[in-house]
């Protein structure tokens, strides 16, 4: 299975779209919207921001592994 290492995230707040080359060794549980600032955090029971706000998951969940 090939790890996908980039994920578009969308800011709720703003609309704003960026895609993003995510972390392979560490969850990522903040991120800054480049449009308008607010910082993300993950949803209730995502392990991270590209799970929550992401078009992929973070590489832990894509290999069916536990995230941090």
């Amino acid at each position: 299975m090939k790890i996908e290492l980039e994920s578009t995230i969308t800011c709720p707040e703003c609309g704003h779209s960026e895609k993003e080359t995510m972390p392979t060794d560490t969850c990522q549980f903040f991120y800054e919207c480049k449009g308008c600032g607010v910082i993300l955090k993950p949803k209730p029971g995502d392990c991270c921001v590209y799970c929550s706000y992401g078009t992929v998951p973070c590489p832990p969940i894509q290999e069916n592994k536990k995230c941090c």
